[in-house]
């Protein structure tokens, strides 16, 4: 069996709502990819890029690092906030002296807890929803 070469890299998991995110974080310039598409791709437009640049620009990383991701579950703004989340701990955990401080500040290391309220019973489809009373 051939000797699989080791390549070095930082691992975390991100998660938000029902995504989770398996990051890989490497050193040098590539191309970032998603799901084996580019990031450009399965996260198209601008304020996505902002959003999933964030970490690497709070921490004037951007262009040192690149990412492999592997996202499942939820949408794509779940899959992308989980994506976020992952990049950060993958960067604090990478030199927590220097690194940790301006993404805490920024709330990036924070998994979110909000997801959807389940349905109750006698509530008519909705989670919060009463059934109408008969007017008397």
């Amino acid at each position: 069996m051939p000797k699989k070469k080791k390549i070095n890299y930082t691992y975390a998991v991100g998660r938000r709502r029902s995504a989770s995110a398996r990051v890989r974080l490497f050193k040098g310039k590539d191309k970032s990819e998603v799901n084996n598409a580019p990031i450009e791709e399965y996260f198209p437009g601008e304020v996505f890029k902002d959003y999933y640049t964030k970490p690497f620009k709070l921490t004037e990383t951007l262009g040192k690092y690149y990412v492999t991701v592997r996202v499942v579950g939820g949408g794509k703004k779940g899959q992308l906030g989980a994506t976020v989340h992952g990049i950060a701990r993958a960067l604090a955990k990478l030199d927590a002296g220097t690194l940790r401080p301006p993404l805490k500040k920024a709330g990036l290391l924070t998994r979110d807890p909000r997801t959807r309220e389940r349905r109750k019973i006698g509530t008519g489809g909705k989670a919060r929803r009463k059934k109408q009373s008969p007017k008397r």
